[in-house]
């Protein structure tokens, strides 16, 4: 597979001399939207309930702020954390260049982990899916091991075509190697 095509994407990371974007992996779409219709509920069922019930027996109307506050407070702190899983979601990919493997995760703006495998030190790579949803959605892991053994296990985790990432990741580690020899 060749570079993307264009410019290179906005990456958190700087690329070393040489290294072209190859591909940019994300997380499947199962890792984001049944979490956050979840928050979505926990912030809004409980609000309508009450407003439910109040209305039921007659005093809805008289509480007026003593029940908005407290309720948009409720529906704000959900709101955050449905923020927060959209933010991890959107910060945690992975990515494939001409030399290595880059897995770039942010649980917040104030935290960043990066951690990189050259091509060349990957050993063995397999593909694993597991599950029902992951075989019928199409989304599974690529478990990498590199020269550091059991400490060198790099994994790419639910993504979709989690074959062919392999394939692209073993295509680019034998063109490396063929490379520096």
């Amino acid at each position: 597979m060749q570079p993307l095509p264009g410019p290179q994407p906005n990456l958190p990371f700087p690329l070393q001399q040489g290294e072209q974007v190859i591909q940019v992996v994300r997380r499947h779409w199962w890792f984001l939207w049944p979490f956050t219709v979840w928050l979505v509920l926990l912030a809004f069922a409980p609000v309508t309930e009450v407003i439910w019930f109040f209305d039921t027996i007659g005093i809805m109307d008289d509480l007026g702020w003593f029940f908005w506050i407290p309720a948009l407070l409720w529906i704000g702190y959900w709101g955050i954390r449905a923020l927060f899983n959209w933010y991890r979601y959107q910060n945690d990919i992975w990515v494939i260049t001409n030399q290595r493997i880059v897995d770039v995760f942010r649980t917040n703006p104030f935290n960043k982990r990066v951690v990189t495998a050259d091509l060349v030190n990957i050993q063995d790579m397999r593909v694993e899916r597991r599950g029902l949803i992951a075989t019928t959605l199409g989304f599974g892991d690529v478990i990498c091991s590199t020269a550091a053994g059991m400490a060198g296990t790099f994994e790419i985790t639910g993504i979709p075509h989690a074959e062919e990432v392999q394939l692209l990741m073993d295509k680019e580690r034998d063109r490396e190697r063929m490379r520096r020899v």
